[in-house]
């Protein structure tokens, strides 16, 4: 049933999907959600010659199911929330706002550790590629999107190695393009795609995205076709 060994080679299988219509694009950004979408951000940059970053999204969990989402947070105070969720299981909105300030001291801390002091990666006038390991209820996705929006970038793709037919639908609407490479249904989860699929570390992370800033220092640039 898994489509993809893991989420490396679900990053190469993206990308060459992404190459064709983007290998001359001088002003491609890729941004990762963390932590799983940043092994297959990695390879979609690498592939790409762009610069890697991540982007910080939290999932607002139920507290004691915290697969189950009632919402997303991202970099920019930008929240996204689940209604029709949240009034099915009478979430308070006490509680919501508990489970959003505890999102958010994590996400400042995560920004901390995965930056190590350097300031993000500028989105201004560049085309952002928007990845993660796949699409369930897209809610983390729709609130990275929504964040990048006001800060003038010229497009947004959201670029998903799997993903759920219907939140792929959802989510063009929100976006400039969106990639989903595969779309099975029934969707299950986005782990049951993958053979392996466990838990992306904080340290690999950092590892990856210091792969690919020195990749970006050290590699020559992509020659561009000449105009006659």
């Amino acid at each position: 049933m898994a489509l993809f060994q893991n989420r490396r080679e679900a990053g190469r299988a993206l990308a060459e999907r992404l190459l064709p219509s983007r290998a001359a694009d001088s002003d491609t950004v890729v941004f990762a959600l963390p932590r799983g979408g940043v092994p297959v951000g990695y390879e979609v940059a690498r592939a790409l010659h762009a610069p890697l970053d991540v982007f910080l999204v939290r999932k607002l969990g139920m507290p004691g199911e915290e697969e189950l989402a009632l919402g997303a947070i991202a970099s920019g105070g930008v929240r996204v929330l689940n209604r029709d969720l949240i009034d099915y299981l009478h979430i308070s909105e006490d509680l919501l706002e508990e489970v959003t300030a505890r999102e958010q001291r994590e996400l400042e801390t995560r920004e901390r550790l995965y930056r190590e002091g350097r300031e993000p990666l500028s989105p201004r006038d560049r085309t952002v590629i928007l990845v993660d390991d796949g699409l369930a209820t897209g809610a983390s996705m729709l609130a990275a999107a929504r964040a990048l929006r006001p800060q003038g970038v010229r497009k947004i793709t959201v670029a998903v190695p799997v993903a759920a037919r219907q939140t792929c639908n959802s989510i063009r609407t929100e976006v400039d393009e969106i990639v989903c490479a595969a779309t099975p249904h029934p969707f299950g989860a986005v782990g049951i795609w993958y053979e392996d699929f466990s838990q992306t570390t904080d340290e690999e992370v950092r590892t990856l995205l210091e792969e690919a800033r020195q990749q970006m220092t050290s590699d020559p640039p992509v020659p561009q076709p000449a105009n006659f």
